[in-house]
């Protein structure tokens, strides 16, 4: 039995890819879990062909009152939360001329603001109950320095640190803090980022599948009560870097 039956995860930008993924691994593995992306239709059907219980919300993580809500839904519907996996997150590229500046804002509030007010919100509640897990979906980007992709990269490392500061405050208290920053994963995200007219901007090699991703989130949750993997970073078996 999995050491995560019967608990209540709650997994942003759940609708397709790496969200969609860690939510079918989680419920494989015996938790219930709230799921949460813009697209609703997504959601529910995902949610009907999971094994466990589950409860969607169809929301702009970006927005204040989104976390609250999430968690209130885990409350109310499963009487506790339990697990946190902050994975919404969106790309915004481009060079200096021509980079959409509202689009870098945006990202901003996903990619980093949201995380950090989900991760405060859930963490008190843990904190109280003495034990939860929080799982912050990074990117090797936090890593790398390339060209057209700075704000991208630059607010993956933010959310490095931040989980860092984090997992330090909350040493002791029976919560575990981490991140996973997978390579390039085939996912629907390098949609958003091709130029008009053009294929996909997947790069080249071998990218990992965001199966790859889920199976080393439930393998960070499922460490035992002295073990908090802090972070673990996945690389494709072709990637050079």
């Amino acid at each position: 039995m999995s050491q995560i039956e019967g608990k209540v995860a709650v997994i942003t930008g759940a609708s397709s890819g790496i969200g969609a993924a860690i939510a079918r691994k989680l419920s494989e593995a015996g938790a219930n879990v709230v799921i949460t992306a813009r697209r609703r239709e997504r959601l529910q059907e995902l949610a009907s062909g999971l094994p466990g219980r589950s409860a969607i919300l169809d929301a702009d993580i970006s927005l204040p009152d989104t976390p609250g809500r999430l968690l209130s839904i885990a409350q109310e519907q499963f009487g506790r939360a339990d697990i946190l996996v902050n994975n919404a997150g969106i790309i915004a590229a481009g060079c200096i001329d021509s980079v959409d500046l509202d689009a870098l804002g945006q990202m901003t509030r996903v990619n980093f603001d949201a995380v950090v007010r989900a991760s405060y919100l859930f963490a008190r509640v843990f904190k109280a109950q003495g034990s939860g897990a929080i799982i912050n979906v990074s990117s090797i980007g936090a890593y790398l320095i390339s060209r057209r992709m700075g704000a991208y990269g630059a607010l993956k490392h933010a959310l490095e640190a931040f989980s860092s500061s984090l997992r330090i405050e909350l040493a002791g208290t029976g919560v575990k803090v981490g991140t996973v920053a997978p390579g390039t994963t085939r996912t629907e995200i390098f949609d958003h980022i091709q130029a008009p007219g053009t294929a996909a901007a997947m790069p080249d090699g071998t990218p990992l599948e965001p199966t790859d991703v889920a199976a080393a989130v439930l393998f960070m949750i499922e460490q035992p009560e002295r073990a908090n993997i802090a972070r673990l970073a996945m690389f494709s078996a072709t990637d050079a870097h």
